[in-house]
């Protein structure tokens, strides 16, 4: 299996009046921290919030040409969804969306602002995606698959050209992986243009059966994924994709939870930029040395943008914690009164700003005059989470720190 240039190039004509040319930053920040020049593609800023509008855009818009015009059905809880309602509107191509019943209701209705119908149907994508092929066989619908199709690879590519277009001399392109359309796209029309410059994929620990597939060099499906980066949160990658992968990647790497919330966190703070997790893992691989990037030209893809809100704080705390910037602790205090205070006395000597205090009498392990206290609060890093507890023990506190 393979795709040729010329089909890329192809589907970027196609593409040409549709998509926003996405920004490729140049961050000081992320720079100094790496030792390399990390560039960020924003594709987290392309209509319908990421990459995904590129492959679905293109496979219609093929599908055109080729005379075939048909209503079409598609399966996704996220941003595959949200890509082919907008490109069937478009092109004025009726499409049904069909997802989870839990889907959030911020995508649903996203997805039904761009003009599709929206059917929910069962708990999980498993079951969403029987129902789209039980539509597609009663209405002669064609199914429209998020990455295992070659008009949709692509035009994930075109994502590729634009790199190549922009920084000829780029030595590193790092991009997000669930089911590989995008690394596969990408990989594919760099390697044939510039077969020097290195592509790395990068999935999150609890869903890496792109890692796995590279490293055995088959298709590999894992039997369940665990990761807040649910758009890369694939069980089953494609057969097309795991072919151009281990054809055309340089490698495949893993980043955890925590990694990828400090990036997120660090995305917000440094850069002003709402990037969702799977977006994020690019750079959260380059921040944690996953990928030697000393002294090299590194662009980082942000593949999406469309993060929940209700999430956000549940990222920004994990962030947080990952950079040092809270910790939690137990404390173990006579059961007295007065004792409470001064523990937190200290602690505001130590200027760490305490968020919650919880007793906890029913320690089972303690004497009837002793009583556990759990405390969050907040620090300035790792440094001063140390010295604060370290105050503590000096004062005849015993304490276990537990995130």
């Amino acid at each position: 299996m393979n795709i040729e240039i010329r089909e890329i190039i192809a589907a970027q004509e196609r593409l040409r009046p549709i998509l926003h040319r996405t920004e490729l930053d140049l961050s000081s920040t992320y720079s100094a921290m790496t030792g390399g020049q990390i560039y960020l593609k924003c594709e987290n800023r392309q209509k319908t919030g990421s990459f995904k509008i590129r492959g679905a855009s293109n496979k219609l818009a093929a599908m055109v040409e080729r005379g075939k015009v048909c209503p079409v059905v598609a399966s996704s809880a996220g941003n595959h969804a949200q890509g082919v309602a907008y490109a069937a509107k478009k092109l004025n191509i009726p499409a049904t969306i069909v997802m989870p019943k839990a889907a959030p209701i911020a995508k649903v209705q996203a997805t039904e602002g761009y003009g599709a119908k929206v059917v929910l149907a069962g708990d999980c994508y498993d079951d969403a995606y029987a129902e789209a092929c039980r539509i597609c066989r009663e209405e002669g619908a064609e199914f429209l698959h998020p990455y295992n199709d070659v008009d949709v690879i692509a035009g994930q590519g075109t994502l590729g050209l634009e790199i190549i277009s922009e920084l000829s001399d780029v030595d590193i392109v790092i991009v997000p992986a669930g089911g590989g359309g995008l690394l596969a796209g990408v990989a594919c029309a760099i390697k044939q243009l510039k077969p020097h410059v290195k592509v790395y994929g990068v999935q999150a620990e609890g869903a890496d059966a792109i890692a796995q597939s590279y490293r055995e060099k088959r298709q590999v499906c894992t039997d369940s994924v665990a990761t807040i980066a649910d758009g890369i949160a694939v069980k089953a990658p494609g057969d097309i994709t795991v072919e151009l992968i281990n054809k055309y990647a340089d490698g495949v790497v893993t980043v955890t939870d925590s990694e990828i919330s400090e990036a997120i966190l660090l995305l917000m703070e440094r850069s002003k930029q709402i990037v969702e997790p799977a977006g994020a893992t690019p750079l959260a691989a380059v921040l944690n040395d996953k990928i030697d990037v000393k002294g090299k030209k590194v662009v980082c893809v942000m593949s999406g943008g469309n993060i929940d809100v209700s999430f956000v704080q549940c990222i920004i705390e994990r962030g947080l914690v990952a950079r040092h910037r809270r910790m939690r602790f137990t404390v173990t205090l006579a059961d007295r009164p007065g004792s409470l205070v001064q523990m937190l006395n200290i602690l505001a000597e130590s200027s760490a700003n305490v968020l919650t205090v919880e007793h906890d009498k029913l320690n089972m392990e303690l004497n009837p005059n002793e009583t556990t206290v759990h405390v969050a609060c907040e620090v300035g890093g790792l440094e001063h989470g140390r010295l604060v507890l370290e105050k503590l023990k000096s004062k005849g506190y015993k304490t276990v720190q537990y995130s």
